[in-house]
């Protein structure tokens, strides 16, 4: 009689934790939504326009580019052809800043990771440069080089580059961590520099996730480039902008940009998660392409 008592005792505290736990989520959550309608009406009083007003117009833009487009749809394959060159840009400015970035992250998370280090007293100065570098957005970075470098793609990469070394540096670290350190001990008997022992040792076993991740990362950069010609970065943003400001008359430019953009950024997404998942399985991934 003595264990259903205790039983049941144990039940109705656990029930009655539960009922608290219900409780006090019940108003964090009230919480968190009064706090949001707050927010939303400081940020629309504040803004430009009023968010209702305006909402109601948030697909004109894109049904004139469309209507435009299709209306001049004849013209739509000079205009692919017109861009391509700018295209080709920004996706070459994207794959040089994942390629530097991959190897300044390399390093950085080799320096930052216990039991690689060359340093192990350094490893908090290498662990929150890689933080400051991933906080920094690579948006106000080429702001700031734009303005003492001028317009182009090379402030473009450079700032990309920062800001994904500080990212690959960390996913790279946290790859790192999971590696055997025993090669390094062999390699270490035989008098192998740190050099060799984490080019040796290390990379061997870490190198497929490295090419995955940075696979991943050469996707984001696509988009970021593209979005960096906004603010005078080059590449096919750098006209979408031009075609944008021009309005009617040139929105099938905008449209033919916009369906470059989509095309390309589907096939390199299809092709990088093939290699990603033959990297870390060894086989093709079902479903793509």
């Amino acid at each position: 009689m003595s264990e259903i008592t205790s039983t049941q005792k144990y039940e109705a505290e656990y029930f009655e934790l539960i009922k608290k736990r219900r409780t006090y989520s019940a108003i964090l959550l009230g919480v968190f939504i009064v706090l949001m309608i707050s927010g939303f009406n400081v940020v629309d009083d504040r803004n430009a326009g009023s968010f209702w007003a305006g909402i109601t117009s948030i697909f004109d833009f894109p049904r004139e580019v469309i209507l435009e487009a299709s209306e001049k749809i004849e013209k739509i394959p000079g205009l692919f052809v017109k861009f391509f060159p700018s295209l080709i840009e920004t996706i070459n400015i994207a794959a040089a800043a994942t390629l530097a970035a991959s190897i300044f992250a390399i390093f950085l998370s080799m320096l930052a990771t216990q039991g690689m280090a060359k340093w192990p007293r350094l490893i908090p100065v290498f662990r929150r440069t890689l933080d400051i570098m991933r906080a920094i957005p690579d948006f106000v970075i080429a702001l700031i080089l734009i303005f003492i470098l001028g317009g182009g793609p090379v402030p473009a990469m450079i700032a990309i580059t920062f800001h994904t070394t500080g990212a690959l540096g960390k996913l790279f670290s946290e790859v790192n961590e999971n590696a055997s350190l025993q090669p390094l001990d062999g390699l270490s008997s035989v008098g192998a520099s740190w050099m060799q022992k984490m080019l040796l040792g290390i990379l061997p076993q870490v190198s497929p996730n490295y090419f995955s991740y940075a696979l991943l990362r050469f996707e984001i950069n696509i988009r970021i480039s593209a979005i960096l010609g906004f603010v005078g970065a080059g590449g096919i943003g750098y006209d979408l902008k031009n075609a944008i400001s021009w309005g009617k008359g040139r929105y099938d430019e905008a449209g033919a940009i916009f369906i470059l953009l989509f095309v390309t950024i589907v096939i390199v997404d299809q092709l990088s998660g093939i290699f990603r998942d033959r990297l870390t399985h060894g086989k093709k991934s079902e479903g793509l392409l």
